[in-house]
């Protein structure tokens, strides 16, 4: 989950796509999940712009950008003016499919460790020097509403499945997220229905997590300081087929363990190995009172392994 040469060869052109389609689509108000904008016609050549907006499983249906990205681009500034938008929102586009871009919170508008009434806490790079360049700070904030939360970014993943697990009624809250995961985790769908495994939903039991819930789980067994999960590009997931919100029999051996969890590993293994730029760390978690098995997965630029493979 960082954002090494490899994973920046990836973001730049996206980056570089997406200040074109926004040229081609334009923007509107800040949106709810449902609302659109009036219907455009595109050129054959603009629908290609957009399709290399949905990444390697041509799932994504949101990216996110910063204003301050998007002023500094002279055409857009002639094109949009005033109206190009400075504050945090989704604005959503009608192209014939519901694709969203999200104007993102900027990272110095966390104020001694909150955004409003929400706690973010401390970035490892706001009190130390970190290990190398992955652990920078994040460049902002998505704002999650009670209105967006629903909003898809993904064809299997809405805003609500990344968010940290606590301050459940302070609204806005704030979240990091970075495509290439998202994208990660939709071809870890298809690789699975690939081999004959139906997925009725990827959970995420831990998608981002702010560095002050981090730092409540950090300890021996715990959680790590510098975890992945602070920086968006990290989650926990197991397959979920039924009504119990648990892991499923995925291998059909009539139990439920780590070897089920494995399977999800040999899935992510195998993505990474067809779309290297997604490389990343995959671990295995056995079963516990408090949760069932579950499978690490990121995109930190960099193979890394453990657990119980």
């Amino acid at each position: 989950m960082t954002k090494n040469s490899s994973a920046s060869q990836f973001i730049k052109p996206l980056f570089g796509a997406v200040c074109v389609a926004l040229l081609a689509l334009a923007l509107t108000r800040p949106a709810t999940a449902s609302a659109r904008t009036p219907a455009i016609n595109l050129s054959s050549t603009e629908v290609t712009m957009l399709d290399s907006l949905k990444g390697l499983s041509q799932k994504l249906r949101a990216r996110m950008v910063t204003p301050s990205k998007a002023a500094g681009i002279a055409v857009l500034r002639k094109l949009f003016g005033d109206s190009l938008p400075h504050r945090a929102g989704v604005y959503a586009a009608d192209t014939g499919a519901s694709f969203h871009f999200i104007t993102m919170r900027p990272f110095a508008d966390k104020v001694k460790g909150r955004i409003g009434a929400y706690r973010i806490g401390f970035f490892p790079n706001e009190r130390r020097v970190v290990r190398s360049a992955a652990y920078t700070n994040p460049e902002g904030f998505v704002e999650v509403t009670a209105d967006n939360q629903n909003t898809s970014v993904s064809e299997h993943f809405r805003l609500r499945d990344f968010l940290t697990h606590d301050q459940v009624q302070v609204w806005p809250k704030y979240l990091v997220l970075r495509e290439p995961l998202v994208d990660k985790l939709e071809l870890v769908i298809a690789e699975l229905g690939r081999i004959g495994i139906p997925v009725s939903r990827l959970r995420i039991m831990s998608g981002f997590r702010t560095p002050q819930y981090n730092a409540e789980g950090v300890g021996a067994g715990g959680r790590a300081q510098d975890s992945r999960h602070q920086y968006g590009d990290a989650a926990d997931v197991y397959v979920m087929n039924g009504a119990r919100d648990w892991m499923s029999d995925l291998n059909g051996d009539g139990r439920i363990d780590s070897r089920d969890a494995r399977v999800i590993a040999a899935a992510a293994e195998r993505v990474e190995q067809k779309n290297p730029q997604l490389v990343g760390g995959v671990g295995v978690y056995r079963a516990t009172s408090a949760h069932g098995p579950f499978v690490h997965i990121d995109v930190r630029g960099t193979r890394a392994r453990w657990g119980d493979l």
